[in-house]
């Protein structure tokens, strides 16, 4: 479409030479982003041409004022901008609007409440009865903003305690080294953190509410989606705040939301920091099933791989995935290979010298011949040695049973033309200068007139604390090996729901740090995360609200500490100490929230009301008067819900900003007040 307007907008875009153009259509979300922004170089352009001075402005007062609301009203008509010809006459594709939706540059994820803040408390008076969950609302980042701030606003933390080898003990100081566990609203506790540890976090693995509906996550209205993207939202992009630049997240989920969440994660970290999905098989599919005949049965569950910065990140390590020998050489023989690690050598004849070589930088390549030498078949040595046992024929003589490979080199060319022996097995010894074995004496064995190297089973299996041999390969992005079964009492404790294997965190840990990095899980749950990172030497924060943290997850921590051998243990050859702070974010309304629900007598919910006319934060919008004149008239059960639903619940926890009002120091223990000067004002030492 070709108008005045039209044309005079595409004039001073026109000024910008290729930002505002896309292969020359107009790239209408940068135009509205900057818009928005109220881009000053952009605003001077557009009031700079009289067209658009004569239709997007007024005059106030002498003073011109572009009417930005309009401009964006007209980028944002799609038939206004529509193309008048074909790009490309031959290509075929998807289309949306017109437009082949590789070409298209306002696709994204678009859901209800993405502009809000969701505070999301997971504990049980806002999950367990329906008709008493607060009617917690989700705040708009530009209208809401003051309510934002304050409910983002760093919080107090008291009942400081320190857990360490003596036991638990009060602590009145904080120290960055020291590992923390706190219990409260993980959004309001990562923006606690937010100053402290900003850039400081290593690694970030969470496993959050899958939204399946069995799990904790239960907003159950029409947006269930969507409030769970905002839920999720809110949190990334603070957790993305603490990541430091060589940083990586780990976002455990299953396909319920899997796709969305991945698109989500691509708008806050870039798609560019993408790195992998990596696919656990989670469950032993069964024979039988509810969905039958209708799907597949679900056995995976996924975790979303991002960098903080693709130019910054880097793997410490590449994940091993274990299998026992046996099983390695029936998984050889089904994929066809059964010829590999069969034959053994049974006598190495006597080594004669048969001169020296040079290698390319002029070091001595000693040669040798073993006559006399023999090999035989597995198979036959396990008839003939081991009365047909052949788990025992490979494990007796690990270190014999070898491969050979045509491996080209430099060294196996120099060995052909040089060594002239009809004997089967030669052999080198020589010292690398460059490879694994740098620097170090090595010796390499070949079979037959083609100098075929030695392989040897021994160089990529070792032997277990069970006395089992196992192979070590390096993992991809399908971890199939992972023992989910019989984890329930792994760290000596009982937990159900959504217990993950030790295993597990620590192959992520082990992908993304080093000692003494920093770990952050803030879906803490039972206290996989913290205890793995405590036995591998990592610091760690953990933050968890359900009210279990204290009969289960600091208990399980209490026991790293102790010394317990499940899990991981032998495995890092743990044998306990360390120490953790424990800190609660300090209760508010929360606290009156409990009340009214605990509430037995209507004296009881009589003096509760009383108590928080004078004391809590009630919500801006409620009529004090019209509640006091008619809470009488209902009846006992609706004047609780009535009570919960006038108590502002972003005002659940004090912020550290009020701890000096008399009314709440009167609230906080010396030692507790101490320890938050420590932690907030002292920067931690």
């Amino acid at each position: 479409m070709k108008t005045k307007i039209n044309e005079a907008i595409k004039d001073v875009l026109m000024q910008f030479g290729n930002k505002y153009f896309i292969e020359g259509i107009v790239h209408k979300s940068k135009v509205i982003q900057d818009l928005d922004e109220y881009d000053v170089a952009l605003i001077e352009a557009f009031i700079g041409n009289e067209t658009v001075k004569t239709n997007f402005t007024i005059n106030i007062a002498g003073n011109i004022v572009i009417q930005t609301n309009k401009l964006l009203e007209l980028f944002e008509a799609d038939e206004y901008w529509q193309d008048s010809y074909t790009k490309y006459s031959k290509k075929i594709g998807l289309t949306a609007g017109g437009k082949f939706i590789d070409e298209s540059t306002d696709v994204v994820l678009d859901f209800p409440y993405k502009d809000t803040v969701l505070k999301a408390s997971m504990s049980k008076e806002d999950t367990d009865k329906d008709d008493l969950r607060p009617d917690e609302p989700f705040l708009n980042e530009v209208i809401a903003k003051e309510e934002i701030d304050v409910l983002l606003d760093k919080k107090i933390l008291i009942n400081a305690k320190k857990y360490d080898e003596e036991g638990e003990h009060e602590v009145a100081s904080f120290s960055e080294d020291d590992n923390l566990i706190i219990k409260g609203n993980n959004l309001l506790a990562l923006h606690t953190l937010k100053e402290k540890y900003a850039g400081k976090v290593k690694l970030i693995y969470i496993d959050p509410p899958y939204n399946t509906g069995n799990d904790s996550f239960k907003y159950n209205d029409k947006f269930n989606r969507s409030t769970w993207l905002t839920f999720i939202k809110n949190r990334l992009e603070v957790a993305k705040d603490l990541l430091s630049k060589d940083g990586a997240i780990f976002v455990q989920c299953d396909d319920t939301e899997q796709s969305y969440l991945k698109i989500l994660m691509d708008d806050i970290f870039g798609e560019n920091n993408f790195k992998n999905m990596i696919t656990i098989k989670a469950k032993i599919a069964g024979v039988s099933g509810s969905h039958q005949g209708r799907s597949l049965q679900n056995n995976c569950e996924y975790i979303l791989m991002y960098s903080k910065d693709e130019e910054e990140f880097y793997l410490k390590s590449t994940p091993q995935i274990e299998q026992e020998l046996m099983q390695y050489i029936e998984q050889l023989k089904n994929d066809g290979v059964s010829w590999k690690y069969v034959q053994v050598l049974t006598h190495l004849g006597e080594r004669k010298y048969l001169g020296a070589i040079k290698d390319g930088a002029g070091n001595p390549i000693k040669m040798y011949e073993h006559r006399e030498s023999t090999t035989m078949n597995i198979n036959e040595l396990a008839k003939k040695k081991y009365n047909g046992d052949l788990k025992k024929a490979y494990y007796d003589n690990i270190d014999k049973i070898f491969d050979t490979t045509n491996a080209q080199s430099s060294i196996r060319k120099r060995v052909m033309d040089s060594m002239e022996t009809d004997t089967d097995i030669t052999s080198i010894e020589y010292v690398p200068t460059s490879g694994k074995n740098k620097g170090k004496l090595t010796s390499l064995y070949y079979k037959g007139p083609k100098r075929r190297l030695f392989t040897w089973l021994s160089d990529i299996t070792y032997k277990n604390l069970e006395g089992e041999i196992v192979r070590k390969e390096n993992a991809g992005n399908l971890w199939d090996d992972l023992q989910y079964n019989n984890i329930n009492k792994e760290g000596e404790v009982s937990f159900a729901n959504g217990k993950k294997p030790e295993m597990l965190i620590k192959r992520i840990i082990e992908l993304c740090t080093e000692e003494n990095d920093l770990v952050l899980d803030f879906f803490m749950g039972s206290a996989t995360t913290q205890a793995v990172a405590h036995k591998m030497n990592r610091r760690y924060i953990g933050i968890e609200q359900m009210d279990y943290i204290n009969t289960v997850s600091v208990p399980r921590l209490q026991k790293v500490i102790e010394g317990e051998q499940s899990g991981i243990s032998k495995d890092v050859e743990w044998q306990g100490g360390g120490s953790f702070v424990y800190v609660e974010l300090m209760e508010k309304n929360r606290g009156f929230l409990k009340s009214i629900q605990n509430a037995e007598t209507q004296t009881e919910l009589y003096d509760v009301f009383q108590f928080l006319l004078e004391e809590a934060e009630v919500d801006f919008r409620v009529d004090l008067e019209a509640v006091k004149d008619t809470l009488n008239e209902l009846s006992f059960s609706d004047q609780k819900k009535l009570l919960i639903k006038i108590i502002d619940k972003n005002q659940l926890y004090y912020n550290y900003s009020e701890i000096d009002d008399a009314n709440v120091r009167d609230l906080i223990e010396d030692n507790d007040y101490a320890f938050n000067k420590s932690f907030y004002e002292k920067g931690g030492e």
